[in-house]
């Protein structure tokens, strides 16, 4: 049988879709989209519209950009009518979703930059709200992607710019489906695409099943008017994945039908967040519904998070210790609260703020409480229980307790299921791993001291004492251990790290160790920490269950040695970053706190020292790596490992745990506990050997296709190129993770490593090949193929680092600078940052560097030359392209403050010689081309 074609697929699909209440229409370019979007609008309305009349709400419907478009969709446009007066028209029901109109077409051709036809697009009132783009059977899902990105770059904005009210896009190769929202290019990610599933998290990934569940009329406008998420603080849209969908429904039908409480488990890195508060969102609409009230915890309120709660209710997050603002919010007509758990104790446990609290005793509130296990919870679900008479309450955890993981406190041994009775939904970190929503671990145990023959049975535990454990040699031994690892833990610092230790004495230890090694000048890395002072804080490393709640707060006991020695710290802190920062008060602490969390999530920390903080409900994606010595179990260890396990790019594989402690029956069974005991190799990378193994199977693929490098270059057809690319890319896919491993060397491979950066080489020419002919017509195959180069580029390895191997040559034997200039020439052929500067950078070698004098500095005489070279390529470009060379200046300005390429008109602007119309748009492309190309040689990766 021969494979399914792309038009048998497509046709099987608008079959089983008019199935499913979409009518097919025939619509075959804008003019004929737009005459139905007049038509589709009046027969939604209920009105008969004008021609002047659609004008308007064509202009209006128009205008902005994705996001901007997404937020007119959900509100009224109005237009003057023909008599004068005010009309409006709604351009979607979201209240009753499933009140539309509902069609069906495809292959409609859209002529932009370049003229494309879209595969099947599914119009709701006539607007292009959901394109699904498909591939035969057997051909990358990424290929759809890329696809659906290059018509955006090409097309979807030529015209009135309909496409840009697309709300989700659907990718499909027949056997697998996936889903994502809509955004620009640049914030777009395969790793952000989701397939679709049932309650119990079963994939459905069949088209024809997916279009069942998901592509269904209803349930499909259900899912853009009401689990599409505008993101105000990044201007994004944000589509819920399927357990997000499947918790916030359960939680609202829990809340309309029954007067029972509930919970929902969804592992640690799954958007717990984003989902308790679409589900706040949803229960403010309900008129029975009196207040919504969504409890953090204040130390969860980092930054980010509270620029993400404002953006959802403008001033909505308070994060001061001022209760009686809380109180007022309670008594006014706020519908959704946010707030923290310890201010919401203080409003039901204070007396001065009782007698305001007493209206609401009987009003229908419902509690939502994220990370619902802080050390201060029991105590306030209590008070909350016996203050209010007509609540539900919602807990969301991604480790719950167990009998197993229960700690003793006043209240006893409390599990998740004696506060919140029934769980609702669970999505445990199988399933997150299994839809790549976050990655395995790769677990390391360093072995720190050896035991004398006489006590080799003893159980490590038994000699894991203070005395042996806080020894200054083995403190030392793992500061130097992470000193020579870190960079390959973290990909050259493309990533960070935390590490987390047992307590404050070692703590302020492995800092004076990290300190003092970099004031001898044996690393260079940006070391911080941050830690509690508060006295008689309780050990949680005792039980090893997790952290605290270790905030200070104002008026509770100090350790005033503990406090001295953080501001010495902070003082460091202050001294590298140019703040100004203290313990002074709680507000002082907090302040620092929120920085040092934002300057993690901006890579400008590289190790963050800890022992409790930052170990739960701190989300960093840059953060690969956790260093731990400090007892661990449970929801504990869960959660400290899982700081290192959010997506983000193809770089960043897996998350890194090293342990300096015999942490393995403690990781099995937290494994056991939050999973399942079958669960390990889901959640643990295999060992090193496995990954060896798995490179050896892609070598021989690769060396099927291109037996040598040579082979490379006799390749026939781009569809021969693109088996080569396949190849070569799962080759470097595994090389990617090998790196990570402490024991990776070349010496257990099938290819050396001067092979291996012959075929990237190759790899890299194809890419570049295909970045330069975007400008053709013929749209190539190469095209949708995502290269994923930034598994092979190292943000460190840029000008100033070849500079270096410069400087260093000086004075050196010339065996020795052979050597040197061998390793120049294979970093320029193989660093993607540094193929466009190749040839500037090999004539400063060939015309500068051999006649500098002994005395002469490398840095600056090639900083001049890199200056000239700039001027002369500026002045080039505007001679060739008749610019404004002042213009060109402010423009090339503005491109490096804002990252965003000049606009057509801005470039149409500084040209002494205007353009035809006709030409305009060709003529602009070539000078942003250039100006792009010129940004990437003599800037982007010199220092």
């Amino acid at each position: 049988m021969n494979t399914q074609t792309e038009q048998q697929l497509e046709n099987a699909l608008i079959a089983q879709l008019q199935t499913l209440g979409w009518e097919k229409v025939s619509i075959t370019d804008e003019e004929a989209l737009v005459a139905n979007l007049k038509a589709q609008l009046e027969k939604h309305n209920k009105v008969s519209i004008s021609d002047f009349e659609f004008s308007q709400i064509l202009n209006k419907i128009a205008k902005g950009n994705i996001f901007e478009k997404a937020k007119i969709l959900r509100d009224k446009i109005d237009y003057t009518r023909d008599d004068g007066t005010t009309g409006y028209i709604d351009l979607i029901n979201q209240i009753h979703w499933c009140k539309n109109e509902y069609q069906v077409t495809h292959q409609i051709t859209m002529t932009g930059k370049y003229t494309n036809r879209y595969d099947v697009t599914l119009l709701v009132n006539g607007l292009p709200l959901c394109q699904i783009e498909l591939k035969r059977r057997g051909l990358e899902m990424k290929e759809a992607f890329n696809q659906t990105n290059r018509y955006h770059r090409h097309s979807f904005t030529s015209g009135y710019g309909l496409f840009g009210y697309i709300q989700l896009f659907v990718i499909s190769n027949g056997v697998n489906t996936k889903y994502y929202a809509n955004n620009p290019v640049k914030d777009r990610d395969f790793k952000q695409t989701f397939f679709w599933a049932d309650r119990r998290n079963k994939r459905i990934t069949q088209l024809s099943e997916f279009a069942d569940a998901f592509l269904e009329k209803c349930q499909l406008s259900k899912m853009i008017t009401k689990y599409v998420v505008l993101n105000e603080s990044n201007n994004m849209l944000m589509a819920l994945r399927p357990y997000q969908f499947y918790a916030v429904e359960a939680i609202v039908a829990q809340v309309l039908t029954t007067n029972k409480n509930g919970y929902i488990w969804h592992t640690t890195g799954s958007g717990k967040t984003l989902t308790s508060f679409k589900a706040a969102q949803i229960l403010t609409q309900h008129p029975n519904v009196h207040k919504v009230v969504f409890v953090v915890d204040r130390k969860d309120l980092d930054f980010q998070t509270i620029k993400e709660f404002n953006s959802f209710q403008e001033g909505s997050v308070d994060a001061t210790n001022n209760t009686g603002k809380l109180v007022e919010q309670f008594s006014d007509d706020t519908p959704l609260i946010v707030t923290t758990l310890q201010k919401l104790n203080a409003a039901i446990s204070k007396d001065r703020h009782l007698k305001t609290m007493e209206d609401l005793k009987d009003k229908k509130m419902v509690f939502i409480f994220d990370e619902c296990h802080r050390s201060q919870f029991g105590a306030t679900h209590k008070r909350i229980k016996e203050y209010f008479d007509n609540v539900q309450m919602f807990g969301f955890t991604g480790t719950p307790i167990f009998r197993d993981n229960a700690a003793k406190n006043a209240l006893g041994k409390r599990t998740t299921k004696d506060l919140f009775d029934q769980k609702l939904h669970s999505y445990v970190i199988t399933d997150a791993i299994r839809d790549e929503n976050v990655l395995k671990f790769s677990v390391e145990y360093i072995r720190t001291f050896k035991q004398k023959e006489e006590v080799v049975d003893i159980e490590v535990e038994a000699i894991d004492t203070a005395e042996v454990m806080e020894a200054d040699e083995r403190l030392e031994k793992i500061t130097n251990y992470i000193l020579a690892n870190h960079n390959r833990k973290t990909h050259n610092r493309e990533f960070t790290a935390m590490f987390c230790v047992s307590n404050i004495k070692t703590l302020l230890s492995y800092y004076e160790l990290f300190k003092a090694k970099k004031d001898a000048g044996e690393h260079d890395l940006k070391v911080a920490t941050i830690f509690s002072y508060q006295a008689n804080e309780e050990d949680t490393d005792a039980d090893g269950m997790g952290t605290g709640d270790d905030m200070p707060e104002d008026g509770a006991p100090v350790n005033k040695h503990s406090r001295e020695r953080l501001d010495e710290c902070i003082d460091d802190y202050n001294a590298m970053f140019g703040t100004n920062y203290s313990t002074k008060d709680s507000k002082a602490f907090y302040s620092f706190y929120k920085d040092i969390g934002k300057r993690v999530k901006r890579k400008e920390i590289d190790i963050l020292l800890v022992v409790n903080m930052f170990l739960t409900g701190f989300d960093s994606k840059p953060l690969n790596t956790i260093y731990v010595d400090k007892n661990l179990k449970y929801h504990g260890l869960v959660q400290a490992y899982s700081r290192t396990n959010r997506i983000q790019g193809q770089k960043k594989s897996q998350g890194n745990v090293v342990c300096f402690r015999n942490l393995k029956p403690a990781t099995d069974q937290a494994i056991e506990l939050f999973a399942n005991k079958d669960a390990q190799e889901e959640i643990i990378l295999a060992p090193y050997e496995d990954y060896v193994e798995k490179f050896k199977g892609a070598v021989e693929n690769l060396l099927t296709i291109t037996p040598d490098v040579a082979s490379v270059d006799d390749l026939l057809t781009e569809e021969d190129e693109a088996r080569f690319i396949q190849a070569f890319r799962e080759v470097i896919r595994i090389k990617n993770v090998l790196d990570c491993f402490t024991e990776f060397s070349f010496d257990d491979l099938p290819l050396d490593e001067q092979l291996f950066a012959d075929f990237r080489s190759k790899y890299l020419d194809l890419y570049d090949k295909v970045r330069s002919e975007t400008q053709k017509e013929k749209v190539s195959i190469l095209d949708d193929i995502d290269f994923e180069v930034e598994l092979i580029s190292r943000d460190r390895i840029n000008v100033s680092y070849i500079i270096n191997l410069l400087l260093n040559m000086k004075g050196k034997s010339e065996e020795e600078q052979t050597r040197t200039r061998k390793t120049i020439t294979d970093i320029l052929d193989t660093e993607t940052q540094l193929r466009s500067k190749k040839e500037l950078i090999e004539r400063f070698i060939a015309d500068h560097f051999a006649d500098m004098s002994a005395s002469a500095n490398v840095a600056e005489e090639f900083e001049t030359y890199w200056t000239e070279e700039k001027q002369k390529a500026l002045a080039s470009l505007s001679e060739e392209e008749g610019l404004d060379p002042d213009g060109l200046e402010a423009v090339l300005g503005n491109y490096l403050f804002t990252e965003k390429m000049p606009m057509r008109d801005e470039i149409i602007e500084i040209m002494e010689t205007r353009p035809s119309l006709r030409e305009r748009s060709t003529v602009a492309e070539r000078v942003i081309g250039k100006i792009r190309d010129f940004v990437e040689t003599f800037i982007e990766g010199v220092d």
